[in-house]
């Protein structure tokens, strides 16, 4: 099992994960802050959402768990939302920037 590659695979589905407020993927609105993967294929996802308290935080959680497990290797998939550090729009990407018409 080549890790690096699974990594890459894993962010590559996430960037099918849109927040369902702003429509931009998780990865490119800079939500995603960590991805650990064991030996045994078991995945630990951090990140973060948009705003403490969203209506929409057990959904995202579940579309990041469903994304990830598509990816062959993975075995059980852990994701932890966390407020610390806080997200601000200078996470983002500059095509997500883009998309939502915020200057650089």
């Amino acid at each position: 099992m080549d890790k690096e590659i699974i990594k890459e695979q894993i962010m590559e589905q996430l960037e099918e994960v849109n927040d369902p407020e702003l429509n931009i993927d998780v990865v490119n609105l800079g939500l995603i802050y960590d991805v650990d993967l064991d030996d045994e294929g078991n995945v630990d996802i951090t990140m973060t959402l948009t705003a403490m308290g969203c209506p929409l935080a057990g959904m995202i959680n579940g579309l990041v768990e469903d994304a990830v497990r598509k990816v062959e290797g993975v075995n059980q998939v852990h994701v932890n939302i966390v407020w610390d550090p806080p997200w601000d729009k200078s996470r983002m990407s500059r095509y997500a920037k883009i998309a939502l018409g915020i200057a650089d």
